[in-house]
């Protein structure tokens, strides 16, 4: 029964250690996946080398996709509210003077009053002035907050963005080369954007497409018919819709693609607990149950098995979870 269910777990800092990723190599892992969001391009085939020497074929290339990232920062800086602050769209470093952003795009057609999202932890900027001479925004710091390095950056205004960045088309030619099938497409927003993958890595690779953004829920049917597996990234997904509407979007989702025979897998905070600590939360083991019951056909592990203290707990408390959803009756409950 086990099989129905595929594990995605993400490959970091903490599971690269060799003691533990031999540990991972022994557990039924479906697919291992390096995120490039979170690689740099000079450590992208020295990671794939790394994992297919120790013998790990089931290597997925996640890409940064059509999202728009804060630069590295030298440390992390705390942004005070009200404070005013410069906004570039170039590659020089991020501090608590100016944040520049990647990748390229048209940055003075950010209107006036728009707001800027940075990463998940509260810092909200709106646009007070565009500045043509130095090509920038000068913003104000309306909700306090961390600026860290390659942090997700949400902005209310349409952004015209290519669907692959040039890490993304380098690393997917080097998978390629080294036989890797399995690629997650991120921020897709409609078919035409999986098509372009395909001229990379041919059409027999594995194309899971993820849905969080807003384009991607309505272009539902053709990026779905055109992938071999979706992806709910709740994460991103919040920062479009509210909330308290998540499980009922993932549950639309997934009954959708159900119809159609296509599978859907499900991120983002699964065991976020587990991150720092030695047991999930009961609302975290809930969530596992509901998401099985709703028909996801994968669960995928993020920062749990990236930089959690403990990866192998969590591949272990997730396979525990996918057990007893397929045995369902507990013995102790009475008749």
């Amino acid at each position: 029964m086990k099989n129905k269910i595929k594990i995605i777990c993400t490959i970091g800092p903490t599971s690269f250690k060799k003691n533990v990723l031999k540990q991972l190599k022994k557990k039924n892992i479906d697919i291992f996946r390096i995120n490039l969001s979170h690689t740099n391009k000079d450590q992208i085939k020295s990671k794939i080398l790394y994992l297919k020497n120790n013998n790990i074929k089931n290597i997925c290339i996640d890409s940064e996709g059509a999202q728009i990232r804060t630069t590295l920062c030298e440390k992390k800086y705390f942004l005070q509210e009200k404070k005013l602050i410069k906004v570039f769209n170039d590659n020089r470093f991020s501090n608590n003077k100016s944040i520049s952003m990647y990748p390229s795009f048209n940055i003075l057609s950010i209107k006036k009053n728009t707001k800027i999202f940075i990463g998940f932890n509260d810092l909200t900027l709106q646009v007070i002035k565009i500045n043509k001479k130095d090509n920038s925004l000068t913003c104000k710091i309306i909700k306090s907050g961390f600026l860290e390095s390659k942090k997700g950056v949400h902005i209310t205004s349409n952004i015209k963005l290519p669907a692959l960045t040039e890490k993304d088309i380098y690393a997917f030619k080097l998978a390629k080369k080294y036989n890797i099938k399995y690629f997650a497409i991120s921020f897709v927003n409609s078919h035409k954007d999986i098509e372009e993958v395909k001229k990379i890595v041919g059409n027999k690779a594995f194309i899971i497409s993820k849905i969080e953004t807003k384009n991607s829920l309505s272009n539902l049917k053709n990026i779905s018919k055109a992938s071999n597996a979706l992806l709910i990234d709740r994460g991103d997904l919040s920062r479009y819709i509210p909330i308290e509407q998540i499980p009922i979007v993932q549950e639309q989702v997934i009954k959708f693609n159900n119809k159609i025979n296509k599978p859907t897998y499900v991120a983002t905070n699964l065991l976020e607990t587990m991150i720092n600590e030695t047991l999930p939360t009961r609302a975290e083991s809930h969530d596992i149950y509901s998401t099985l019951k709703q028909g996801a056909k994968g669960l995928v592990l993020a920062a749990e098995t990236a930089i959690g203290k403990d990866p192998v707990a969590c591949v272990n408390f997730l396979e525990k979870s996918i057990n007893s959803f397929f045995k369902k009756r507990i013995n102790f409950i009475g008749k």
